[in-house]
């Protein structure tokens, strides 16, 4: 009997502390929340080196892929004969280049999120009479490539023995159009769906 009197004075506390709480606008619960599953991220890396992409002898390069919605590069290589000038050179780089750009990753690139927007049958060829001599000439115009092909391409091309080394490249159409000079930024590389490869006109000799 004595233990039951001296439990009911506590009744009051109890009830004033729910109350509190109710006014702060705190509401208890027992149910856990579940907020689902950390989305998953594409790791963009492949878990060891690619033998399919390593098995061919030639001059290493990399070339930018779509990983997300970003640009990575990975390994490739790419035949040049040895002895040729400088100016065939730059195409040959160039097209194999382009060449390993429309090759489909392969099953460990594409397990790994990597793809590529460049179509196959894109060739190019060098400058023109009045072009800068640095000029590369697709097939395709570069106007008429979605932004994230043109983002691979200029990337890829800026960064490797197909142009002058400082991050531009000059690319021009089938046509009589003038070539412009593209340039690879940060920005590009982030976001090629929506941010195209900077340009400008670039005088003739």
């Amino acid at each position: 009997m004595t233990a039951r009197l001296t439990a009911v004075p506590r009744l009051p506390a109890v009830v004033a502390l729910a109350l509190l709480l109710a006014g702060c606008g705190i509401r208890a619960t027992e149910v856990p929340t579940n907020f689902g599953p950390a989305p998953s991220r594409v790791q963009c890396s492949l878990s060891e080196p690619d033998v399919s992409t390593q098995a061919a002898r030639g001059l290493p390069v990399q070339v930018f892929l779509l990983c997300g919605s970003a640009l990575v590069t990975v390994d490739r290589t790419v035949r040049v004969p040895d002895g040729a000038a400088d100016s065939e050179r730059r195409v040959l780089v160039a097209q194999g280049l382009l060449d390993q750009l429309a090759t489909p990753p392969s099953a460990a690139e594409k397990e790994a999120g990597y793809s590529t927007d460049v179509r196959d049958g894109i060739t190019v060829g060098g400058p023109r009479p009045g072009d800068p001599e640095d000029t590369l000439r697709l097939s395709t115009a570069p106007a008429g490539l979605t932004s994230y092909a043109l983002a691979q391409i200029v990337c890829t091309f800026s960064d490797s023995a197909a142009a002058e080394g400082d991050g531009s490249v000059v690319l021009g159409g089938p046509g009589t159009g003038a070539p412009r000079r593209y340039e690879c930024t940060d920005e590009v590389r982030a976001r090629p769906g929506s941010a195209e490869p900077p340009s400008k006109a670039v005088a003739g000799e």
